[in-house]
Parts: C-alpha cells; sequence; structure tokens
C-alpha cells in the first residue's frame, strides 16, 4: 500500500511539474508536510465516519464514540505517519515508536475529549463541528512531535 502511495505522491508531483511549474519546486520542498496533511486527512475521515457512525448508527453517547473512533484512526495514522509521511521503513525501533505514538494517542485522546466536551456541552457546538476543530488543534500538536521525536532520523554511531 505504501508503495502505491509513493506512486501516487510522485505522479502527481510530476503532473504539477507539467502544468503548474512555478509551484512545483515548492510542493517538492514541502512534500513531507503534504504528505503529513494527506495521511491526517484519511485519518480524519477514520476518525469523523467512525464517529457518526457509533453515535448515530448505535446510538453511542457521542463522547463513547469519539473515544473509539480516535483509537481506530490512531491505527490508520501510525501505519501512515511511519511508512510514508516520515518514510521511516526501518522496524528494529516500530515497538519503541509504536508505544510512543499510542502514549500520544492516549494524552490526545484525554484532549480530544476534554476538548469535545467543551465545544459541545460548554460552546454549544454541534458534535461533528466541535471533532473538526479539535482534530485540527491535535493536528499540529503531532505533526511537532511525530518530526522532533519519534520519527526522528537517527544517525549511526561514527
Amino acid at each position: 500500500m505504501i508503495r502505491h502511495l509513493q506512486e501516487w505522491e510522485e505522479r502527481c508531483l510530476l503532473w504539477a511539474e507539467r502544468y503548474i511549474p512555478k509551484l512545483a519546486p515548492y510542493l517538492r520542498s514541502h512534500a513531507r508536510v503534504l504528505r503529513f496533511i494527506a495521511s491526517g486527512g484519511t485519518s480524519a475521515v477514520v476518525d469523523l465516519g467512525l464517529l457518526y457512525f457509533f453515535t448515530e448508527e448505535f446510538g453511542l453517547h457521542y463522547l463513547l464514540s469519539a473515544a473509539l473512533a480516535f483509537v481506530a484512526a490512531f491505527f490508520v495514522s501510525f501505519t501512515l505517519q511511519k511508512f510514508w509521511t516520515f518514510q521511516d521503513a526501518s522496524t528494529d525501533r516500530v515497538h519503541i515508536q509504536v508505544s510512543l505514538s499510542f502514549t500520544i494517542a492516549v494524552i490526545n485522546l484525554g484532549l480530544n475529549t476534554a476538548l469535545m466536551y467543551f465545544f459541545v456541552d460548554i460552546v454549544g457546538l454541534g458534535y461533528m463541528l466541535a471533532q473538526i476543530i479539535v482534530g485540527i488543534m491535535l493536528a499540529f500538536e503531532s505533526f511537532f512531535i511525530l518530526k522532533l521525536f519519534i520519527f526522528k532520523k537517527r544517525h549511526p554511531a561514527l
């Protein structure tokens, strides 16, 4: 699957070079951010889809639905972020990376739940709009943690 994403990314960049050549170098130099947005968007669709499904189809309380959807979206996000966004194909540290990522996800789950409660029950927003706002807020925080700590390139000792 990751190989297909990489091929799709390259086709998109080649298309940009052909049809919007002034923008193409910018897209190439910011490819990681664009991959993060695409990966996060995919994870967000999973999150929002499951939030809606659990709440509307199963009749679960929106906070429980949000928690279940958040956990499922974690696995989609971790896989895409590790292997595509940050292009870390190594498996020697995957147990550490998934543990750290899950710890961040659990912290984010707490933040997600608290912020959902705040935006829905205190501010009065609909739960779907609240989840979009909260998701964007947590995406910024997650990018920097993933980039600077979890998927930071390790240089072998000389």
